[in-house]
């Protein structure tokens, strides 16, 4: 399974911004804050926006918040914002072509492989759905948020703290 790079993007800029409660962080301090391009980054903190995992504002001291408790946002939810929700395995039932094609009669029961690949996408689901932002945060060494939090406070014009 290969998943896009802006889901890596969307997991560190959620963790990130819940290392900052009591502000709102632009896309331009992510982007910065990453190395990541702006307009792009964008792109993806809107569709965190639009799965409620964060919230949005504009103006001046506008930015993004998580919309939740980090308690209440697992990573799965994140995945799901950013890459969608299907199954990556597509069965198309080749079983019943070509030259080694089965009769109708012998692929009555769904195909093997089919259900073990949708097995373990719905383990991969369970296992994402199990770890929260909270969670996260947690396993974060103790300096890490502090420090995330004095680089996102940042002045973006003049780059002093």
């Amino acid at each position: 399974m290969k998943l896009p790079a802006s889901l890596e993007w969307a997991l560190h800029c959620t963790t990130a911004i819940a290392q900052v409660p009591d502000g709102a962080v632009s896309t331009a301090q992510l982007a910065e804050h990453f190395d990541l391009p702006t307009a792009y980054l964008a792109k993806q903190l809107a569709l965190l926006v639009r799965a409620d995992v964060l919230s949005g504002t504009t103006g001046p001291r506008g930015g993004f918040r998580l919309a939740r408790p980090p308690a209440d946002i697992t990573v799965l939810k994140i995945v799901e914002a950013i890459d969608g929700r299907g199954n990556p395995y597509q069965c198309r039932e080749i079983r019943q072509q070509g030259r080694g094609a089965l009769p109708a009669d012998q692929c009555r029961e769904r195909c093997a492989l089919a259900a073990t690949m949708d097995e373990a996408h719905e383990a991969w689901r369970t296992s994402l759905a199990a770890v929260t932002i909270e969670s996260l945060l947690e396993t974060l060494p103790e300096t890490i948020p502090g420090r995330t939090r004095r680089l996102l406070a940042r002045d973006h014009a003049t780059g002093t703290p």
